[in-house]
């Protein structure tokens, strides 16, 4: 009997702020921890890291290379899952304030997350994004890790039709 009164207790205080959150705090304790084990080297920093270079997962591959604008990058994506089921796609990357990245491929337009070793895209996207894949292929949660930061590696990702999805020039 006593282990439900102490359970039932620990229970209760699970959702009291104490005393180093006051409930309204905005840096809460996960977020210092982030941000100390950021500053120790523990964990890559979002914010700072490049996006440029080779990213991939299974069969799915994204370059990111340089932009003609300064704020974004180019992307290139091809997911090949076989005859008739596919997606490639070309556009801009850019990061926004939230730590979110931008991404546009003509007229697909979301925001993609990038945890400084990944970038997942989200698992709805809009209506135009269906017309970059074909068969039963979809860019809808994608999910890459890097590769490689070299933009050289990064600029030789080809389409089924051999045109370079990053752009073979500067």
């Amino acid at each position: 009997m006593r282990w439900i009164a102490g359970a039932a207790l620990l229970l209760a205080s699970c959702g009291s702020p104490g005393a180093g959150n006051k409930g309204g705090d905005d840096d809460p304790a996960g977020a210092r921890l982030e941000k100390a084990a950021i500053a120790a080297g523990l964990v890559i920093d979002p914010e700072s890291t490049s996006l440029q270079g080779s990213w991939a997962r299974d069969d799915d591959r994204m370059c990111i290379v340089p932009g003609e604008e300064a704020e974004a990058d180019r992307i290139g994506i091809l997911l090949d899952y076989g005859p008739g089921n596919g997606c490639s796609a070309a556009g801009t990357v850019r990061r926004r304030r939230s730590g979110d990245l931008a991404v546009t491929l003509g007229t697909c337009r979301f925001d993609a997350q990038f945890d400084g070793e990944r970038i997942v895209f989200p698992a709805e996207l809009p209506e135009p994004c269906a017309a970059l894949c074909t068969g039963r292929a979809t860019l809808a949660a994608m999910s890459v890790e890097r590769l490689s930061a070299s933009v050289a590696e990064a600029r030789t990702l080809r389409a089924a039709d051999q045109a370079p999805l990053c752009g073979a020039d500067g």
